[in-house]
């Protein structure tokens, strides 16, 4: 019977993974395989076009925001504050993987550094949790701005900003920092290929030959109790704007003031729903293609990064001035 050259493929890395683990310490592997897409290798050349234009678009479109809410003094307030941290904290896991993956594709470079990879791991957890709290933080300024106006400019100063954006970092900083240092210290006996195109936590966990329930349990804790606890948060921001909004006296005011919000909210959605749908396909998406899985996990990661830009760019008036005026220089 012939072989599938995913077959063969996947057959020349074992191998080679063995002879390598047999002249290394394989407890503590000096570096993983990383498959890319399995299934997809002969598409390889090819996926690499969206992948590179989505990840031009990520660092064109963000890199766009920053410089225009810099460079116009209408925006140096609360609100344009927290969406640069957002744009920011979009960028960097981008930027940790694509190019990782570009070299996959284009050259066929597989292997990662054993702590390089658990750098990716950390730069990728760390910043998905700053990311959910900086949507909380800018739910709370839409809730004071639309709930509360009077007292806008005298609750979010500047360094009442700062102090929220650093506890922010803190708080994905500490709360990453266990996923690494768990998985540094597990051995590792099966097997240094990862079949994913980053350094997945669950992905790199797995090849561990230890009870891995501790980080099992770490991870739901800390997906139900910080993101659930932020989810609730922006929740209970919107049903008070909501109940603000309904509560105005005519259409006109009603649209104008969800308008202020409008941007922020759909931000939320692409975020959280492309978040929702990643976790949906891993937890049930058993009889899936493993590349469907690979796919719908990098496209978690630059699809909403790749939106941001574009949907403030068109929902938000001052930007969209900004912008126009830029060019028109």
């Amino acid at each position: 019977m012939q072989e599938t050259p995913f077959c063969l493929s996947v057959g020349n890395l074992l191998s080679y993974s063995m002879s390598d683990s047999n002249s290394t310490d394989f407890t503590n592997p000096s570096t993983f395989i990383l498959l890319g897409i399995p299934g997809l290798e002969g598409a390889q050349v090819w996926l690499s076009i969206p992948f590179c234009a989505m990840y031009a678009i990520v660092i064109l479109g963000n890199f766009t925001i920053l410089f225009i809410v810099k460079r116009e003094p209408s925006l140096h307030g609360p609100m344009y504050y927290f969406l640069c941290m957002l744009v920011i904290a979009d960028m960097v896991p981008s930027t940790a993987v694509v190019p990782k993956i570009l070299s996959i594709f284009w050259f066929n470079s597989r292997e990662i550094n054993f702590s390089a990879c658990l750098i990716q791991m950390f730069c990728l957890l760390s910043c998905s949790l700053v990311h959910s709290g900086i949507l909380v933080a800018m739910a709370f300024d839409r809730y004071v701005a639309i709930c509360d106006p009077l007292r806008y400019s005298t609750t979010l100063t500047n360094p009442v900003v700062a102090k929220i954006g650093l506890a922010l970092v803190l708080r994905g900083v500490m709360l990453a920092l266990p996923y690494p240092f768990l998985a540094r210290r597990w051995p590792y006996c099966r097997t240094n290929i990862i079949p994913y195109t980053y350094c997945k936590h669950i992905a790199v966990v797995k090849l561990a030959c230890a009870d891995i329930r501790l980080s099992s349990y770490y991870s739901l804790a800390v997906a139900f109790l910080v993101t659930g606890v932020d989810v609730f948060c922006i929740s209970m921001s919107y049903t008070q704007i909501l109940r603000v909004i309904f509560s105005l006296p005519t259409k006109e005011a009603r649209l104008k003031t969800f308008g202020t919000c409008g941007s922020h909210f759909c931000v939320i959605l692409a975020c959280y729903i492309a978040h929702l749908f990643s976790a949906l396909t891993e937890r049930f998406g058993h009889n899936m293609a493993l590349h469907f899985h690979v796919l719908m996990n990098n496209m978690y990661l630059l699809v909403p990064p790749m939106l941001n830009p574009i949907i403030y760019g068109l929902r938000s008036q001052q930007i969209r001035d900004s912008l126009l005026q830029l060019f028109t220089h």
